[in-house]
């Protein structure tokens, strides 16, 4: 097993990833669950450089007994999610232990309407939602990649949204670029792709579309090798929003050659 750790390298400068006024040291979030054993999920993380780490509330030992996630990646930022949760009522009650038990009011807020898709239910979403932001958490909330919802969320006062890149666990990449491109354009919060990545290129197109960050988990989690898939996506995510900033070339349906025509040999 590889065991380099990957240092966190915090960024400077007017592109420093920010929210609820914490500057961030990585643009990629990573997830704790699924992993063959909890010695290849505190490498992964490491490999990742990960500051964020996400982890289900329902899940995380909380009074020491069995697999003490908390404890093995102590040092890192906590996230604490509400999975499993299909009303707005369960949703808080989950951000209130969680607060109580991690001392952290940073939560991520899933409501899950549809047990098949794991989509989202909107509506209980947003009430959960205005609940928490009105109890002072700090509210990042998963939902559809719908801008109309990412907006509502934002003037609700969360810190980020989170809208989907496809399928929770899918793999399937950015199903919809127009639309996460659309929510990242107009959105004064960061915006972080969460859910459907499924390998390195698809975290790099969600930085390209101007994704403030990625949050991944199966991918890293159930990869053949997950250390190995935990650094690929820590370049990845580098390398779109440094793509993003540099500015793509337009996309054209002609041949340009990038060399002068004039002054050829024989011409």
């Amino acid at each position: 097993m590889d065991m380099t750790v990957t240092p966190l390298r915090p960024e400077t400068g007017d592109d420093a990833l920010t929210i609820a006024g914490v500057c961030l040291s990585s643009r990629l979030f990573i997830g704790t669950a699924g992993y063959p054993t909890q010695a290849i999920m505190r490498d992964a993380v490491a490999a990742s450089g990960a500051e964020v780490v996400t982890a289900s509330i329902r899940r995380v030992s909380l009074q020491g007994h069995g697999s003490d996630t908390v404890k093995i990646l102590k040092g890192r930022r906590f996230l604490p999610n509400t999975a499993g949760c299909e009303t707005a009522r369960d949703a808080i009650m989950t951000a209130e232990l969680a607060r109580e038990a991690l001392d952290t009011t940073w939560i991520k807020v899933e409501v899950i309407g549809d047990r098949e898709t794991l989509y989202p239910d909107v509506a209980e979403l947003i009430e959960a939602c205005r609940h928490l932001v009105d109890a002072g958490f700090t509210v990042l909330p998963y939902c559809n990649d719908d801008p109309i919802v990412c907006r509502r969320l934002e003037d609700l006062g969360c810190a980020a949204v989170m809208p989907m890149g496809s399928l929770i666990g899918s793999g399937m990449g950015v199903a919809n670029p127009a639309n996460i491109e659309l929510i990242c354009r107009r959105a004064s919060v960061p915006v972080i792709v969460d859910a459907g990545i499924g390998t390195a290129s698809d975290a790099t197109i969600a930085m390209e579309l101007g994704a403030a960050a990625c949050l991944v988990n199966t991918a890293v989690a159930k990869a053949d090798d997950p250390v190995r898939m935990a650094r690929a996506m820590a370049r990845a995510v580098e390398a779109g929003r440094d793509a993003h900033l540099a500015g793509r070339i337009p996309r054209r349906g002609r041949a340009e050659p990038s060399s002068p025509q004039l002054g050829l040999v024989g011409s």
